[in-house]
């Protein structure tokens, strides 16, 4: 009998400490499996911004003035730096098969930008399509021309703001001019060009949208039969890694290759002005193109709508994921079909 009378304090001892919950397992600390350490749930960031070119969370309010830097592409020129902190960039033809970039600058500020090189009155297009301050050293007579008549706001190292500018000594002329946005910002401000402007409104999707098309994991676009670009998908980061004639295109300052998370590629008409080679190049209408993203391409239109070209399918803007955004820009003739291949990957032959 006294057992008994043990044995039924002790049962309901155990019971009572797990009604007060001291021993229920469910209500332990989640403990990793070797660790011993209890695990914690981080809490996403909810940011209240985000940066109007990228689309890209901040946690403040990005409103400066967008910069755009004529970059030259010149194989004296490569690499380049600070082209990897751009929020977008456009290659378009300059003269022969040498390509201009346009990089826009806004929610980073890179210290070195460079090299800088010369103006064309598509690249004023584009750039005056957001509302930027462009920065290059010179340009053809029809581009300065056109700056100077409509009071654009520019900052030419040869004419009205060589103090933006300096001349590294391990490049000759002219690949060797530099500049950064620091230094374009107080040039402005010199210049009093306004601060503030208008920063055109981009579509970008929900980050967790799967993207839908043909695979395309490898890209090649030719511009010519001796210079050729291409992107390579990696699925593990979401981005393309950008090549140059084969090689990695590398930021000299961080040695990184170029990436980027869109890459838009478009056709439009070109034509030959002059002996020297320059070109009237239409980028404010619209045409063919193709979006490549996360590995995947789909066929588009291009349109320019609020001074931007923006993807267009049946009739609707398609979004782009946020991050950097390259724009390529192709001669209509031969056109995208001869001027871009992709694959869905390096490996796979054609």
């Amino acid at each position: 009998m006294k057992k008994a009378c043990i044995g039924l304090i002790l049962v309901l001892s155990f019971l009572l400490l797990v009604a007060c919950g001291g021993s229920d397992p469910a209500t332990q600390p989640v403990e990793e499996e070797l660790g011993g350490e209890p695990i914690i749930e981080e809490e996403e960031t909810v940011f209240p911004y985000h940066a109007p070119l990228t689309g890209e969370g901040s946690l403040v309010e990005i409103n400066d003035r967008i910069l755009a830097v004529m970059i030259n592409n010149h194989g004296k020129a490569r690499p380049q730096t600070g082209i990897s902190q751009a929020d977008m960039v456009y290659e378009v033809l300059a003269e022969g098969e040498i390509t201009r970039l346009v990089a826009l600058f806004q929610s980073k500020s890179p210290e070195v930008i460079g090299p800088v090189r010369s103006l064309r009155p598509y690249l004023i297009d584009i750039a005056t399509g957001f509302d930027a301050v462009f920065a290059h050293a010179g340009g053809s007579p029809e581009a300065l021309q056109i700056a100077r008549n409509q009071g654009l706001p520019n900052l030419d190292e040869i004419y009205n703001a060589g103090g933006s500018f300096y001349r590294v000594n391990f490049r000759k002329a002219p690949h060797n001019l530099y500049t950064s946005t620091e230094l374009l910002r107080e040039g402005a401000e010199k210049r009093k060009y306004k601060q503030d402007s208008k920063i055109p409104t981009l579509k970008f999707k929900d980050p967790v949208e799967e993207m839908v098309g043909e695979e395309a994991g490898w890209i090649d676009i030719e511009y010519h039969s001796s210079y050729k670009v291409s992107y390579e998908y990696d699925a593990e980061t979401g981005l393309y890694t950008r090549y140059v004639r084969g090689e990695p295109h590398v930021d000299m300052e961080t040695t990184e290759p170029l990436t980027t998370t869109n890459l838009f590629v478009i056709e439009t008409t070109h034509k030959t002005l002059d002996s020297v080679g320059r070109r009237a190049i239409d980028v404010k209408s619209e045409g063919k193109g193709y979006l490549f993203q996360r590995g995947k391409m789909t066929e588009v239109d291009w349109k320019r709508i609020d001074g931007v070209i923006r993807p267009i399918r049946d009739g609707e803007e398609i979004g782009l994921y946020p991050g950097v955004t390259w724009v390529n820009i192709v001669p209509n003739k031969p056109g995208l079909e001869n001027s871009v291949r992709f694959k869905a990957s390096k490996e796979v032959s054609n």
